[in-house]
């Protein structure tokens, strides 16, 4: 009789504690990304009244007899589902899609959560919730590289600038205009370039080109017909801040006129009007710039196919259309895609990559101790985490602007919570019973 008692006992206290439990998961129901957990139970030791017996040659065999102890807690899982999506549209706010965990360093140790409620500090470093450093992979000029470290961009970082060495020509040379009317159509003077008569016959476009210091230097192309299917070219030095103790040199054909070289600048160009790039003679453009900068030297692009420089029967359009330098720029805001990779827009119009959010992975993430603040520590079982980014490492993918819900279901958690107060009554109950038994039996004596 008294075994009956000590198994009551054991299921109330393991009923209390599955209690504990969902109390806990009801508790965190609006915890961002938090995980519930779950009580598990097995039956104790069980006492072996009689041994089983082999069958005989007349009888046969007799199973052995043994009553339970009770039960006992066998393990509290945390159940790893998936919570669901809420959007926040705060740019630092990331969830995690897939089996992944931030990787968080308090100063001691790399800390694990699912929880990605973000934010930047004063310093401009990535922090969780706790203070804790969100931790990934710092970029170098837009390249990415480097060990593990603290997440931190600045607001107010400059980019440095970036000289040109490339510039696209786009639009059309009108196929119908006019050879300039010029003496020697080669070699136009200025007059006739200018003169209105030849206005169909002349194009001029002028675009912004940076040196290594950032600074803007006016690149003007100037264009007239020679003859069918091809434009003769140079580059204008006044549209230049000329220095003239720094000469600046604009390569074969691209001094006072083309007739001045061997072979002048000129656009050629297909019968279905489609530049002929390897017959167009478009050499580098250097230059000295003034102000300290180093000698800057571009090359003119024309393209190829339709989406080049054509010559059709259409009015002219000729522009200097892109060029790839900059000036330098300051930092204005940030964002994060869904591989983690933060991008950085600055005030000169680019954008650079700055870093990338780290994630890790577990061969057996139930394993994980937990720690305050929805975060994990590695335990013996875990195994050790893989280090890792979304696109590369690992299949999980970051949702910015968002933060995972709890994954806590009220409805099963209230169910579980029924049974488990059904549970510890029948015990309780057991428990009456047993002692009203053994007052029987200290009755018989009287």
């Amino acid at each position: 009789m008294d075994r009956s008692l000590f198994s009551a006992v054991s299921g109330l206290r393991n009923n209390q504690t599955r209690m504990d439990v969902i109390g806990n998961n009801i508790a965190n129901v609006n915890t961002t990304a938090f995980k519930a957990s779950r009580a598990n139970f097995t039956e104790s030791f069980s006492q072996v009244l009689s041994g089983a017996s082999r069958p005989g040659t007349t009888t046969g065999g007799v199973n052995s007899m043994a009553v339970g102890l009770g039960s006992t807690l066998s393990s509290i899982d945390t159940v790893f589902t998936q919570g669901n999506r809420e959007t926040t549209n705060v740019p630092t706010h990331l969830a995690i899609q897939g089996n992944s965990f931030f990787v968080v360093s308090n100063g001691a140790q790399n800390l694990y959560t699912r929880d990605g409620n973000f934010k930047w500090d004063s310093n401009g470093t990535l922090v969780a919730g706790n203070g804790g450093i969100v931790q990934g992979m710092m970029a170098t000029k837009g390249v990415l590289g480097g060990a593990l470290t603290g997440i931190s961009v600045p607001i107010g970082q400059t980019t440095p600038a970036a000289a040109t060495t490339n510039v696209k020509t786009a639009g059309n040379f009108n196929s119908e205009a006019p050879t300039i009317a010029a003496v020697a159509p080669a070699n136009p003077t200025a007059a006739e370039l200018a003169d209105p008569a030849n206005a169909g016959s002349v194009v001029q476009t002028t675009m912004g080109v940076f040196d290594s210091l950032g600074s803007k230097h006016d690149l003007t192309l100037i264009s007239w017909k020679t003859g069918a299917n091809t434009w003769a070219a140079k580059i204008d030095p006044t549209g230049l801040s000329y220095d003239s103790t720094k000469p600046y040199t604009f390569g074969p054909g691209a001094q006072s006129s083309p007739a001045a070289a061997a072979t002048p600048w000129q656009f050629t160009f297909n019968p279905d009007g489609t530049v002929n790039a390897a017959s167009s003679n478009l050499p580098a453009v250097t230059f000295t710039p003034t102000g300290g900068g180093a000698a800057v030297s571009l090359k003119l692009d024309p393209g190829a196919g339709a989406t080049g420089v054509t010559s059709l029967a259409v009015g002219n359009s000729v522009a200097l259309r892109d060029q790839n330098g900059y000036a330098s720029g300051i930092l204005q805001t940030v964002s994060i895609g869904q591989d983690g990779t933060i991008t950085g827009a600055f005030s000169n119009g680019t954008n650079q990559i700055l870093g990338q959010v780290a994630l890790a992975d577990f061969n057996n993430p139930e394993g994980l101790d937990q720690a305050s603040g929805s975060m994990y520590t590695v335990s013996a079982n875990s195994g050790t985490p893989l280090i890792g980014y979304s696109g590369k490492d690992t299949s999980s993918t970051i949702a910015s602007g968002a933060l995972e819900m709890s994954n806590v279901d009220l409805a099963q958690e209230f169910t579980d919570m029924i049974i488990t107060q059904r549970g510890f009554e029948a015990n309780g109950k057991m428990i009456t019973t047993s002692d009203q038994m053994l007052q029987t039996l200290i009755n018989m004596r009287q």
